[in-house]
């Protein structure tokens, strides 16, 4: 059984967390900045909740942080209450967040210097892959600092695997970002194309994804996407925008051309212009369905 911190309660977070106590067994303290649901998932989970990043990383073997950017990465590790403040010598700050190669890069600095092994580990596999222990975990680090974390992480992934060096499992997330983003373009311009065309796109996607159009996002978004109902579930809009951005902040800076992950993004924009904000992705349908 190990100590363990995890800060960031929020939809991927939330049952993480949770996976960590039942299936793990471990010792759990949560933080959230919202107290009221640390408070929340105490009553559900057991365990205990800590005021501040620091309280909640006291004396822990690991650190598990999901939060939503850069800037909350910053602010939860760093200063006076970070976690990073409270850290024992030898622990490990593991970072599920989507946030870019840089604050990888400089977390693994900073937990170097205080004598903290660090592991980025954004994830996939959205909510129903953080609800049933599912996700694939994109990892960057130091091998030692892996190995340590992989018995943790494999408590809640369905495939877990070192990358390469620091900032590499961000930089990981962002291939898997740009696929998606295509991938849920093209499927919205084809099912918009076979409902034109009169076609049953039950009996349709039936056979295509049984064959090499096959995609997670298609068995799994199809239906949503026939209806035109995109609220409650999945991958919100304002989420994805904030990943492609990351995205293409690193493209400009490694000369790698992105026009249809850039093109993907301005439709985006458009869907939350229509009021789309927490959409789920698959919401590009939208804007063909009602052309």
């Amino acid at each position: 059984m190990a100590s363990i911190a995890f800060l960031g309660l929020g939809v991927m977070g939330y049952p993480m967390a949770g996976h960590l106590l039942k299936k793990g067994g471990h010792e759990i303290t949560v933080y959230n900045r919202s107290a009221a649901k640390a408070q929340q998932w105490v009553k559900e989970y057991g365990g205990k909740s800590a005021p501040t990043p620091r309280e909640a990383s006291r004396g822990c073997d690991f650190v598990m942080m999901c939060v939503g950017n850069d800037d909350d990465v910053r602010s939860v590790v760093f200063g006076d209450s970070g976690a990073l403040s409270g850290m024992k010598n030898g622990a490990i700050l593991v970072d599920h967040t989507t946030a870019s190669a840089i604050v990888a890069r400089e977390l693994h600095q900073a937990c170097k210097a205080k004598g903290v092994g660090f592991v980025d580990a954004p994830v996939s596999g959205g909510q129903a892959g953080a609800v049933n222990a599912q996700l694939g975990i994109m990892c960057g680090g130091e091998p030692a600092d892996f190995e340590r974390a992989r018995p943790v992480l494999e408590i809640y992934a369905k495939m877990c695997a070192l990358i390469g060096a620091p900032g590499a499992g961000q930089l990981t997330k962002m291939v898997n970002q740009i696929a998606i983003a295509g991938l849920m373009q093209g499927l919205s311009e084809a099912l918009n194309f076979g409902k034109r065309a009169g076609l049953d796109i039950e009996k349709v996607i039936g056979v295509i994804s049984k064959g090499a159009a096959q995609s997670w996002q298609m068995e799994n978004r199809w239906k949503p996407m026939n209806e035109v109902k995109f609220d409650g579930f999945g991958f919100a809009v304002d989420w994805m925008r904030k990943d492609l951005g990351i995205c293409l902040e690193e493209a400009r800076k490694n000369g790698a051309r992105l026009p249809v992950t850039a093109l993907v993004d301005q439709f985006y924009a458009q869907v939350q212009a229509r009021g789309g904000n927490r959409w789920d992705t698959c919401s590009l349908m939208n804007l063909l369905a009602r052309d």
